[in-house]
């Protein structure tokens, strides 16, 4: 399949980025990666044949340099990046809401914010995937600071939607629990795993690739009626109750 989409992925040696890179790779957009790793991003470019920025989100200078190294025109841009941060109010301390406010918010406000001249430039309508949780809409406890950053993630994705219309699409993910790197750190054991599994209707826990499948969806032009939403992608746990 051929294609002159180019689009922009922070988080790309990520689980869920870098299974999104490889599905837009076959579909045969052109690929801007950025992330921290640099071995992992740049064994990815190599496999993909794309671009790449090595940095730190926390790092404000490096959104910037991204949007100039990723070039222009784009035709999407995802921010697949964040924390997981569970811990009860009493041992919360302010660098543990700031750094979760910082890496998962502020980073995609100044991700979209520093390549808007480039989507602003695609040929079609540019389109934005941010990443939220089922913790923005569900009240869980010990979820205080992520809870808290990724339902500023929900409303930052509204506010964008509005003023970017028509021309930049923007809308987020809402996973569950899901099987990457970041997220096996709350798996401690496989019958951890399947108590947490068993808290949702389809009885398992996310992978990558049902976050990345509708990413890819969402930034394609089938998608082209899409704006202001966030998506749950949760095996039901935002919705549905099976057991009394």
């Amino acid at each position: 399949m051929t294609t002159n989409r180019r689009m922009l992925i922070y988080g790309a040696g990520g689980g869920i980025g870098s299974t999104l890179c490889r599905i837009l790779h076959d579909q045969g957009v052109r690929l801007h990666l950025a992330g921290r790793t640099e071995t992992k991003l740049a064994s990815l470019a190599q496999a993909l044949s794309a671009t790449y920025t090595v940095g730190d989100v926390t790092d404000t200078a490096f959104f910037a340099r991204v949007a100039q190294e990723a070039g222009e025109p784009l035709d999407g841009l995802v921010y697949a990046v964040g924390t997981i941060t569970i811990r009860s109010l009493q041992r919360l301390t302010e660098a543990d809401f700031l750094n979760d406010f910082r890496v998962n918010a502020l980073g995609a406000a100044l991700a979209v914010q520093t390549a808007l001249p480039a989507l602003k430039k695609s040929a079609g309508v540019a389109s934005v995937v941010l990443f939220s949780s089922v913790a923005a809409s569900q009240g869980f406890a010990n979820h205080a600071s992520i809870g808290m950053a990724k339902g500023a993630v929900s409303a930052l994705t509204l506010a964008l939607a509005a003023e970017l219309a028509p021309k930049v699409r923007v809308n987020a993910i809402a996973p569950s629990l899901t099987r990457t790197p970041l997220g096996e750190n709350l798996l401690g054991s496989e019958q951890m795993a399947a108590s947490i599994a068993a808290l949702h209707a389809l009885q398992r826990l996310g992978e990558a690739k049902d976050m990345a499948a509708l990413a890819a969806f969402l930034l394609s032009p089938q998608a082209d009626w899409i704006t202001g939403q966030i998506i749950g992608v949760d095996g039901g746990r935002s919705t549905l109750r099976t057991k009394g």
